[in-house]
């Protein structure tokens, strides 16, 4: 039953077909009795198969079907066709019309069949009848398009009421896949701006480390026992923040403890500073100022920034670089200031936000501040050197 629903709903127009073959039948059943002991009305075949049409047709031309019902219909009064069975195809293409057809067309199809009505009467009136029974008859004759428009108006004005609704559900997930998307974005970004500032600061002081130990190794053992010894730290530190960092993407996996270390904060930037000079970087730190709790997010800025210039002081410094890091807080804020007397960076690096993998973290940079709604400034100083700014604004971004 259910694949028989099925394809009748795919073939429509063979389901009209068979009902207009059935309603010229009973037409021509009609002319047949009609024409016993009278003239034979040939006129009427063309009729009856044009309204026929009207139901086979009636979808896919509906406009057309009307104005084809409306010409039989004259015909019939123009050649003294009484009424007859195929009549009833004026019925259905008013509801045809008024479900698929503009408003216009619907009503125009309406204003047609209700003046057809009084236009028969007055054709073939009922002279046994008086002038009320004919008034009442027709209106009564005229009902049946009345209720036959208003179905059909009604359907269409809920087909267009569900198409809208499908509509806005479409463009409702649209939005929301655009959202989901914009998200894994940004936590792409996110994620990789965090493991940039983790990987590049510890494996710059690792690599330095391991550059003094090789150097250092048959000079002076202690001293390259201690530089083993800040690697393997350094190391240890670098996987539990990568631990941190992407044990979210390992979360429900069975038989796993997923291991979380808290967010860095601008309490952990003294022992940032205390790893720096023990890779050899002489970095003064102050702090001005009443330390106090701080928004997380800004923390965490806070202590990326000063890992990440003190990152590149190592890596573009030069030789006997020294630097120093300068935490401010204010009312409303939190001021950072990371100078170093190197030789500075490249132009393209803080201009350009680098190019051929350069300057990545700069760009990390504005963008974690851009986030918490601060502003940066990096760029070379006056006297040598490098210079990054930041201020920091407590309050969130809206």
């Amino acid at each position: 039953m259910q694949r028989l629903y099925e394809f009748l709903r795919r073939h429509p127009t063979g389901v009209d077909t068979f009902w207009a073959v059935l309603l010229v039948g009973f037409g021509f059943l009609w002319l047949v009795e009609a024409s016993v002991g009278a003239e034979p009305r040939s006129a009427a075949v063309p009729i009856i198969l044009a309204l026929g049409t009207t139901i086979a047709l009636r979808r896919r031309a509906p406009e057309k079907m009307l104005a084809l019902a409306i010409l039989c219909g004259v015909a019939q009064m123009a050649t003294g066709i009484r009424p007859n069975p195929t009549d009833f195809a004026m019925l259905v293409i008013v509801y045809t019309v008024a479900v698929t057809c503009s408003r216009p067309a619907s009503r125009f199809a309406l204003g047609a069949a209700l003046s057809a009505t009084p236009l028969s009467a007055l054709r073939w009136p009922h002279a046994e009848q008086t002038w009320w029974a004919n008034v009442v008859s027709t209106v009564f004759v005229a009902i049946p398009f009345v209720l036959a428009w208003v179905l059909g108006d009604s359907i269409r004005t809920r087909r267009a009421y569900y198409a809208q609704l499908e509509e806005r559900a479409a463009r409702l997930e649209k939005e929301r896949e655009a959202q989901s998307k914009v998200a894994v974005a940004a936590e792409r970004a996110r994620i990789a701006r965090e493991l940039h500032d983790v990987v590049a600061h510890n494996v710059s002081v690792m690599v330095v480390q391991a550059d003094g130990a090789a150097y250092v190794m048959d000079a002076s053992p202690e001293q390259a026992r201690q530089a083993l010894e800040t690697i393997s730290g350094t190391g240890r530190q670098a996987l539990a923040e990568m631990r941190r960092l992407l044990g979210v993407l390992r979360t429900g996996e069975p038989g796993e403890e997923n291991e979380y270390v808290p967010q860095p904060d601008v309490e952990q930037i003294d022992e940032l500073v205390k790893q720096a000079r023990g890779a050899g970087l002489p970095v003064d730190f102050k702090v001005v100022g009443s330390p106090r709790q701080l928004p997380s997010g800004v923390e965490l800025t806070a202590y990326r920034i000063v890992q990440e210039a003190l990152t590149n002081t190592r890596k573009h410094g030069g030789p006997d670089v020294g630097a120093s890091v300068r935490l401010t807080y204010f009312d409303d804020g939190l001021g950072l200031l990371v100078e170093d007397d190197g030789r500075g960076a490249q132009r393209e690096m803080y201009e350009d936000g680098g190019a051929d993998g350069s300057g990545h973290g700069l760009i990390g940079m504005r963008e974690r501040v851009g986030m918490v709604g601060g502003t940066l400034d990096a760029g070379p100083r006056p006297g040598g050197g490098f210079r990054i700014s930041a201020l920091l604004p407590l309050k969130p971004v809206r």
